[in-house]
C-alpha cells in the first residue's frame, strides 16, 4: 500500500516524504528504485496545512478557511534507510529519486528480518502486532546488553522474559539480585538455583577484603600489617592448620600474636592495634560473608538454571565485593578453561545479569565492581562471558561500561539527562529515536544493536511465570495491617476478660 512519495533532496541514509495518510513513527516502509528493494523506518512525523499556516493570528479566519477547505492537511515525515532487504540489509549505493513511492513493508518481509536461528522471542512489533521480534542470542550474550528504563516501565518483566528464553536453550544465567526479586521466581523453562552470598576467603584478593575493612589507600602502614596478616591467615587455612573456620578470627589472632610480642616497640604496637580495631569492626559488619568450609562460589553455578545470588540483605559495599570477586574469578577461570590450563575451571559460558547497575558501576565512584564490570565488557566476549546491565538511572552508570555494551533494550525514559547519557553511549540511537522514548507505554521498548538486524519498537511479551518485581499494593498493605492490629487488640481484650478483668 503506497502511503506517500519521497520529496526534496534524498541521501543514502535518509529521505523525506509527503503523505495524505497518517502512518506511525517506528513503522517499517519499503522503497523500490534502481532495481533495489530498500527497507526504511519512519523516524519522525509532522502534520500541517498550507492554508492554516503560522502566519494566521485570527481564530475567525481559521474557522472560515476550515469551512471552505475542510480538513485539508498534509503529513511530512523522515525515513531512516536501513538497507536493501534483498542484499542482507546492505546500505544502497544510490539515493532514492524524488517521487519514489513509499509503501508499508509487508509482514512477509518483516518475518524474514526478525526470524533467525539461535533466537529468543522478545515480543511483537508495536505497529504490526502480527510480526514476532526475535533477537540473536549469541550476539546478545557475547556483545553484552543493557536494559534501561524509568521505574515502573517494565524492566523486571523484560529481564524475566529474557531469562526464560535463555533457559529454553539450556543457558547458564547468573543474576546479582539486589532486591531479592528473583529468588522465588518460577520460570517455565528452568529452575532457580539460589546461591548464598558467602565467599571462601582463600579465593579472595587482598583488595577485595581491604575495602570491607575500610583501610584507605593512603594508610600505608595499616595496609602493610593487614596484608601480611591476610597472607598468613590464608596460608594457615590452605594448610589445614586453623583451629577455627572464622577467617577474620584467624587474622585477628595473627595480629594479636604480633601485638603481644615483647620485642615489638610501643609505636609499632599502636599501629597494629589500629588494624585490630578495624578487624573487629569487620567481624561485626561482614563476618557472615566469609566461610572457609565452602568451595569456590563459581562451582555453585549450574547449567540450564538461573543462578541467583540474593543480595537483598547485603549492603552496598558487600555487594560490590561479591560482584568484583565473582567476575574476577569467572574471567580468570574461563581463560584457564578455554586455554586448557585448568580442567576444573568454569567449563561453559555464563550470562551475568546485574540489577542496579548504577550502584555497581557508578559514574561518581570507582569501586572494584566497576573495574571488573568494565573488564568483562572488554574481554568477556572472547571467553563466553556476557553482561546485562539493568538500571532505572542510566545517567548514573559509568559511561565507559555502558559504551562497551553493543545491545540495548530501552523502555520508557523521560528524564533528559538519562536520554542524553544513553545516546552518547550508543551509536545506534539517533536524536529522532530518542524523542520517542517518553511516549513509550509500559512494556514497550526500543531494541537496538547487533542482536537485532534493525532498530525495533517492540511490545515485550508478558512473563508467564511467577515473579515479585511489581509495585507493592499500598492500600492493601495498610488495610491488612489495620485488620491484623484490630484482631490482635480484640484477642488481648478477650484474654483479659477471661482472666476476670473488666474495664
Amino acid at each position: 500500500m503506497i502511503i506517500g512519495r519521497c520529496v526534496g533532496e534524498t541521501s543514502l541514509s535518509e529521505v523525506n516524504f509527503i503523505s495524505k495518510k497518517m502512518p506511525k513513527v517506528g513503522e517499517y516502509v519499503s522503497l523500490s528504485y534502481d532495481g533495489k528493494n530498500v527497507l526504511g523506518m519512519i523516524d519522525s512525523l509532522v502534520r500541517g496545512s498550507v492554508s492554516l499556516n503560522g502566519e494566521i493570528y485570527n481564530p475567525d479566519t481559521i474557522e472560515m478557511i476550515k469551512a471552505l477547505e475542510g480538513d485539508d492537511y498534509y503529513i511530512k515525515g523522515k525515513i531512516k534507510i536501513l538497507g536493501d532487504f534483498d542484499d542482507n540489509l546492505r546500505l544502497p549505493r544510490t539515493p532514492a529519486p524524488p517521487g519514489t513511492p513509499v509503501e508499508i513493508a509487508s509482514s512477509d518481509v518483516l518475518d524474514v528480518i526478525f526470524k533467525s536461528e539461535n533466537s529468543l522471542k522478545l515480543g511483537n512489533l508495536i505497529n504490526q502486532s502480527d510480526v514476532e521480534v526475535n533477537v540473536d542470542i549469541n550476539k546478545m550474550v557475547s556483545r553484552h546488553l543493557a536494559i534501561l528504563a524509568m521505574t515502573g516501565a517494565g524492566k523486571s518483566n523484560t529481564v524475566s522474559v529474557l531469562i526464560d528464553g535463555l533457559l529454553d536453550v539450556n543457558g547458564a544465567i547468573f543474576v546479582f539480585d539486589m532486591h531479592s526479586e528473583y529468588s522465588n521466581c518460577e520460570f517455565q523453562n528452568g529452575e532457580v538455583n539460589l546461591i548464598k552470598p558467602v565467599i571462601n576467603p582463600i579465593y579472595m584478593s587482598f583488595e577485595e577484603i581491604k575495602g570491607l575493612a575500610n583501610i584507605k589507600g593512603s594508610a600505608h602502614i595499616q595496609e602493610r600489617y593487614f596484608r601480611n596478616a591476610f597472607k598468613q591467615a590464608r596460608a594457615i587455612v590452605k594448610n589445614g592448620e586453623a583451629d577455627t573456620t572464622d577467617f577474620l578470627q584467624i587474622i585477628y589472632d595473627v595480629l594479636n600474636k604480633r601485638f603481644n610480642n615483647e620485642d615489638i616497640p610501643s609505636s609499632e604496637k599502636n599501629k597494629i592495634m589500629d588494624v585490630i580495631n578495624k578487624i573487629e569492626d569487620l567481624q561485626d559488619k561482614y563476618g557472615q560473608l566469609f566461610n572457609t568450609n565452602i568451595g569456590n562460589i563459581l562451582s555453585k553455578i549450574e547449567l540450564g538454571k538461573v543462578n541467583v545470588l540474593d543480595l537483598g540483605h547485603s549492603d552496598e559495599f558487600a555487594a560490590e565485593v561479591l560482584v568484583s570477586h565473582i567476575l574476577r574469578n569467572a574471567l580468570k577461570s574461563r581463560k584457564a578453561s578455554v586455554h586448557g590450563l585448568d580442567e576444573n575451571g568454569l567449563e561453559f559460558p555464563v550470562f551475568f545479569i546485574l540489577e542496579e547497575a548504577h550502584i555497581l558501576a557508578p559514574n561518581s565512584r570507582n569501586p572494584s565492581s566497576k573495574f571488573w564490570i568494565s573488564r568483562i565488557a572488554r574481554e568477556g566476549r572472547k571467553f563466553g562471558l556476557g553482561l546485562c546491565l539493568v538500571s532505572q538511572s542510566p545517567k548514573s552508570i559509568d559511561h565507559d561500561a555502558l559504551s562497551q555494551v553493543n545491545n540495548m533494550i530501552i523502555l520508557r525514559l523521560v528524564e533528559p539527562q538519562d536520554q542524553r547519557h544513553v545516546q552518547s553511549a550508543s551509536e545506534n540511537l539517533s536524536e529522532d529515536l530518542v524523542k520517542q522514548l517518553p511516549s513509550l507505554n509500559i512494556g514497550e521498548a526500543m531494541v537496538l544493536g547487533l542482536m537485532s538486524k534493525v532498530p525495533t519498537l517492540v511490545k515485550i511479551d508478558e512473563f508467564k511465570g511467577r515473579s515479585h518485581g511489581g509495585d507493592i499494593d499500598i492500600i492493601s498493605s495498610w488495610s491488612s495491617y489495620k485488620s491484623n492490629k484490630d484482631e490482635s487488640l480484640k484477642k488481648d481484650e478477650k484474654e483479659l476478660k477471661d482472666l476476670g478483668y473488666n474495664y
